[in-house]
C-alpha cells in the first residue's frame, strides 16, 4: 500500500485519540500534539548538489576574486554553517557514489568517471527505509551518472527519479529526461525543468521526505542560460564568445542555479521550511577553463585542493549556528551518516561515514582527526598537513595552513630533510592512509 494510505489511517487515529481526550477532559497543547505526530523529531532534508563548483566560485569563501550573484545560496549561508575543509572526490561519479553509500570509491569499484555502482549496495535511501519509522519518501531529481542503465536509480532503491543518468548534456535545452526509467526528449531549460519536477513532488508529499536535487549547472557545456536567470548582464550568445571567455558563463550558469533552488525553497510553505534540513554541496572542485587562484592543472579532476575541497552550507530545522564558519575535516561520504543522523535512525557512524550532525548546534561537536580521498592517486590530511601518493610512485606533502594553495612541496629536493616534526607528520599521515586502505 501506499505511503498516503498510512498517511491517512495514521491520521485518523490521532484523531480518534484527541477526540477521546477532549472527551475525557484532558487537554493537550500544542507542543504534545506535535510531539505525538513526530513533528519535532522528523525533519524534511534536502540536499543540493551543485556540478563543478569549487570554493573559488561560491560566495563566501575567501578564494577567487570573480564571484556569481547567489543571493539565496547566500541566504543559506547567513542563516545557517559554512563549512570550509570539506573534501569531495576530484570527479562526480566517485562522489556520488561516496554519498550514496557512505563508502570509499576503492571499497565500490567507483573511482572514476563512468564506473557503475553495483545494485547490491545499500543506498542511503534503502537505508532510511530499513531504519525509520516515520515513513521517510525520498526522490532523486537531477544528475545521476551512476550507471547508464534507465532503471539503475529504482533498482538502488529510490522512490522517484527524474533526470539525466550522464556525466553531462549535450545542450542545456536538448536533453533526454528520465523519469523512473521512461525516456523522453526536452527542450525546455534544465535547470527549471528539474525545478519544476522536484517542486511537484514536494507538493504531492505527506510523509517526511528527503529530496536529492543534483543540478547540472554549472557543469560544460558553457553556455547562456535565460536572461532572467542570471545578471551577468548582455553577454554574447555564439560559440565563439563562449569559448573565448568562459568565465561569465559559467558564472550565469550558477546565479541561474541559484535563481531556480531559491524558487524550489520558496514553494515551501512557511511550516515545511521551519521542519526543513537544507545541505548545499559541490560535487568536485571547478573546472580548468574557469578556475580561480588554483593552478589549472589542479582544478577539477586532480586530487589537489582545487579539485577536492568543495563547498558546504547547512541551514535550517535544528541548525542553531547560524551565520557561523567551521573549519571542521569532513568527507562527502560522511552526508551518508549525517542525513541518516537527521532522519532518526540512531545512526552516527557507518562504513567510512561519520555524522557531523552535532556540529549543528556544538562548535565542539564530533570532529574528524583525518580525512581522505581518491582517484588513481590518494590523498589523506589532518588539521595542518596533507599528504599525497601518486600512481607513479612519487610523493608530495604539504603544510597548507603554510601553504593553502599547495605550491610549496616539502619532499621537494630541495626542502630536504624534512624538519623533525614534518617527518613525524608525515609518517603518521602514512599510517592512518594504510589503515584505510588496507
Amino acid at each position: 500500500m501506499s505511503f498516503s494510505f498510512y498517511r491517512f489511517v495514521y491520521l485518523f487515529l490521532f484523531s480518534l485519540l484527541i477526540i477521546s481526550c477532549s472527551n475525557n477532559d484532558d487537554e493537550l497543547n500544542q507542543e504534545e500534539i506535535s510531539s505525538l505526530m513526530g513533528l519535532n523529531s522528523k525533519p524534511n532534508i534536502l540536499l543540493v548538489i551543485a556540478d563543478d563548483m569549487g570554493l573559488d566560485a561560491c560566495p563566501s569563501y575567501n578564494i577567487g576574486t570573480i564571484k556569481p550573484n547567489m543571493p539565496h545560496l547566500q541566504n543559506l549561508i547567513n542563516n545557517g554553517l559554512q563549512f570550509n575543509n570539506v573534501w569531495s572526490n576530484p570527479t562526480c561519479t566517485p562522489t556520488r557514489a561516496g554519498i550514496i553509500t557512505g563508502k570509499y570509491g576503492f571499497r565500490t569499484g567507483v573511482t572514476k568517471v563512468d564506473d557503475e555502482l553495483s545494485t547490491s549496495e545499500i543506498s542511503l535511501q534503502k537505508f532510511l527505509d530499513l531504519n525509520t519509522s516515520s515513513l521517510y519518501t525520498h526522490a532523486v531529481i537531477g544528475k545521476w551518472h551512476l550507471s547508464k542503465d534507465n532503471s539503475h536509480p529504482n533498482n538502488m532503491g529510490i522512490d522517484y527519479y527524474a533526470g539525466t543518468l550522464g556525466g553531462g548534456v549535450r545542450s542545456y535545452t536538448n536533453w533526454t529526461l528520465n523519469i523512473n526509467g521512461n525516456t523522453s526528449s526536452s527542450s525546455e531549460y534544465i535547470t527549471t525543468k528539474l525545478t519544476d519536477l522536484a517542486i511537484n513532488w514536494v507538493d504531492d508529499q505527506t510523509q517526511p521526505w528527503f529530496l536529492w536535487v543534483a543540478y547540472n549547472a554549472p557543469h560544460t557545456p558553457f553556455h547562456l542560460p535565460p536572461n532572467n536567470l542570471h545578471s551577468q548582464g548582455t553577454l554574447a550568445s555564439d560559440q565563439a564568445s563562449i569559448d573565448a571567455n568562459p568565465l561569465p558563463y559559467y558564472m550565469a550558469a550558477l546565479e541561474a542555479m541559484d535563481t531556480e533552488m531559491g524558487r524550489l525553497i520558496n514553494s515551501l510553505s512557511q511550516e515545511e521550511k521551519d521542519n526543513t534540513v537544507i545541505i548545499f554541496v559541490g560535487d568536485n572542485g571547478t573546472p580548468n577553463q574557469v578556475v580561480q587562484e588554483y593552478n589549472m592543472r589542479r582544478a577539477k579532476g586532480s586530487i589537489y585542493q582545487g579539485g577536492v575541497n568543495v563547498p558546504m552550507i547547512v541551514s535550517g530545522k535544528d541548525v542553531s549556528r547560524v551565520n557561523e564558519i567551521e573549519n571542521a575535516l569532513i568527507n562527502t561520504t560522511d552526508l551518508y551518516a549525517t542525513i541518516a543522523d537527521i532522519a532518526g535512525t540512531g545512526t552516527t557512524e557507518i562504513n567510512d561515514s561519520k555524522s557531523f550532525k552535532s556540529l549543528f548546534t556544538d562548535a565542539n561537536g564530533n570532529k574528524r582527526n583525518y580525512i581522505y580521498t581518491e582517484n588513481e592517486d590518494y590523498t589523506i590530511r589532518n588539521n595542518t598537513h596533507k599528504y599525497i601518493y601518486f600512481e607513479n610512485g612519487s610523493e608530495a606533502l604539504y603544510n597548507l595552513s603554510e601553504s593553502p594553495l599547495e605550491t610549496l612541496n616539502l619532499l621537494n629536493a630541495n626542502q630536504l630533510p624534512l624538519s623533525t616534526a614534518n617527518s613525524t607528520i608525515k609518517d603518521e599521515l602514512i599510517s592512518e592512509v594504510q589503515k584505510i586502505r588496507n
